[in-house]
C-alpha cells in the first residue's frame, strides 16, 4: 500500500487551488480556449480513472482508492462547469449578434433551463 505524505497531500491541495485561480481567469478567453481547457481536464481525468483501475487491480486500501474517486469527481465537477460557461457563452453571443431573432430568445431560454437544472443538481 502506498500513503502519500501530507507534505505532498497539501502541495496537491495548493497546485489545485491555483489551477482553479488561474480558471477564473478564463471568463474572457475565448470559446475556442475553454474547448481547449476542456479537453484537457478530460485527458487528465481519463489518467485518473486509469489509475483508479490500476489501484483496484493491485488491491489498494479503499480509503485511498475513494480519495482518488473522489478527486476525479471534482475534476468532473470543474470540466462539467466549464462546458456550461462555454455553451451559455455561445448562447449569449448568439443572442447579442441578433437580439430581436425568435431562435435566440428560444436558445436563451433552453441555456436558463439548463442552468436551472445543472443548479439543481
Amino acid at each position: 500500500m502506498y500513503v502519500i505524505p501530507a507534505m505532498a497531500r497539501r502541495k496537491v491541495k495548493r497546485a489545485l487551488r491555483r489551477k482553479l485561480l488561474s480558471a477564473s481567469q478564463e471568463d474572457a478567453a475565448p470559446l475556442d480556449t475553454i474547448q481547449q481547457s476542456v479537453l484537457a481536464r478530460l485527458r487528465r481525468i481519463e489518467g485518473q480513472v486509469r489509475g483508479i483501475q490500476g489501484m483496484v487491480a493491485n488491491g489498494t486500501d479503499c480509503r485511498d482508492i475513494l480519495v482518488q474517486v473522489k478527486a476525479v469527481r471534482s475534476a468532473l465537477k470543474a470540466a462539467n462547469g466549464l462546458i456550461l460557461k462555454r455553451y451559455l457563452l455561445g448562447c449569449h453571443k448568439q443572442a447579442r449578434e441578433n437580439p430581436t431573432s425568435n431562435d435566440a430568445v428560444a436558445k436563451l431560454d433552453e441555456s436558463m433551463r439548463l442552468l436551472s437544472s445543472y443548479l439543481d443538481s
